[in-house]
């Protein structure tokens, strides 16, 4: 039993060596916006924005899309029925801003999610060679249109992805969110998923989603990934698949997004997706979390037990200390990236801990068909047992 345990706090050693190893790769391969090669070509872009129930965040976003800095642009908001003061705010910005455009989204078919639906009646209506997928609680600065379209160009990207700044406030926020970008950070190898093919070494943003329109159009837009709860990574997917050509930049100093303001808007906005993150497969789902919460986890609880007197080897003390620092290495330098408070790299334990409570949740919901979003019930999601 004791060559067992031994040889687990060995296995999580090398793991988490292996993620910091991904991590500092990214660090270098992750390029920012703005670092790009200038352009003199600057091709139409449609800007466009799903928008239902977001009185809180419409203004903001709007005001920020319609002062870009790039001289040949369209900005269209779907209103997706929503039922506050979003129609009345878009109307009053319509006047205000000519080259915003507002559609009043059609009756939500059966077969297709909200979110879905909405985007695939913007890309209908929009007229650019590149479609900019945003959502409307993220903000722009005036130069990220240009820099993002430097970026594609420059990279010959079919599919630019953007990792915006996210903001964190509350402290639901502040241990959750940031597990969006920590796992791309941390598990996906950058430079191998620029070289190979394969769909899973992929990971997209819905934030922001820069299309070439005829690679949208080639891998079946919207309609094709019209029931899947992860369409920003199903599209990317499907981008790989086809051999076109996907990219990630890291927009920290262009784009800004507050995703939710509270613990319920936590606790709800990501128990709707969650399981679906990992294909709604239920043994790559148990597998991958419970090693989460095993490898970030066990290393702290032996040190801790060793601090109340509980008696411990010198060599599993040695291995959990060293599993512990590399773990504050890893979360460390991620946070020191993507500019999040530095403090919640001491509280990594509790992100993994609250993140694994509400992807079970997720899954609990998934498989009794209960997950639902913005007043919506999202369709019960194929799931796969192996």
């Amino acid at each position: 039993m004791n060559s067992f345990w031994i040889g687990q706090q060995v296995f999580i050693l090398v793991f988490l060596g292996a993620l910091l190893l991904i991590a500092l790769s990214n660090l270098f391969t992750l390029q920012r916006l703005g670092t790009y090669p200038s352009s003199t070509h600057f091709p139409r872009v449609s800007i466009l924005v799903p928008a239902r129930n977001e009185e809180v965040n419409i203004e903001s976003c709007v005001r920020s899309l319609v002062c870009q800095d790039y001289p040949d642009f369209e900005v269209l908001v779907l209103d997706d029925n929503s039922q506050d003061h979003t129609g009345q705010i878009l109307a009053r910005l319509t006047a205000e801003f000519p080259r915003l455009h507002v559609i009043h989204g059609r009756p939500l078919p059966s077969g297709w999610i909200g979110k879905h639906w909405a985007c695939h009646q913007l890309a209908q209506g929009a007229g650019g060679e590149l479609l900019l997928f945003t959502d409307a609680d993220t903000r722009h600065r005036p130069q990220g249109l240009r820099h993002s379209v430097e970026a594609l160009l420059s990279q010959k990207a079919d599919l630019l992805s953007v990792l915006p700044h996210e903001e964190v406030v509350s402290w639901p926020e502040q241990l959750v969110v940031p597990m969006i970008a920590w796992s791309i950070f941390a598990f996906l190898p950058l430079a191998l998923a620029y070289r190979l093919r394969m769909p899973m070494l992929s990971s997209t943003i819905g934030q922001f989603m820069l299309f070439r329109r005829s690679a949208y159009q080639e891998v079946g837009g919207y309609a094709a990934v019209r029931q899947e709860v992860v369409d920003d990574i199903a599209l990317g997917q499907r981008v790989k698949a086809a051999g076109l050509r996907w990219r990630l930049a890291d927009g920290q100093s262009t784009v800004t997004c507050r995703m939710y303001r509270n613990f319920g808007e936590v606790w709800e906005g990501f128990s709707k997706n969650m399981f679906a993150s990992l294909g709604s497969n239920i043994p790559l789902f148990l597998l991958a979390w419970g090693w989460q919460v095993v490898a970030f986890l066990e290393p702290v609880t032996i040190l801790l037990l060793m601090l109340l007197g509980v008696h411990c080897s010198a060599l599993s003390a040695a291995l959990a200390a060293g599993a512990v620092a590399i773990s504050l290495l890893l979360w460390g330098t991620y946070y020191g990236r993507f500019n999040i408070p530095f403090h919640l790299t001491f509280l990594y334990p509790a992100s993994v801990l609250f993140s694994a409570t509400i992807a079970t949740r997720s899954m609990i919901l998934s498989l009794r068909g209960q997950a639902s979003w913005k007043g919506r019930k999202l369709e019960r999601q194929r799931v796969k047992l192996w």
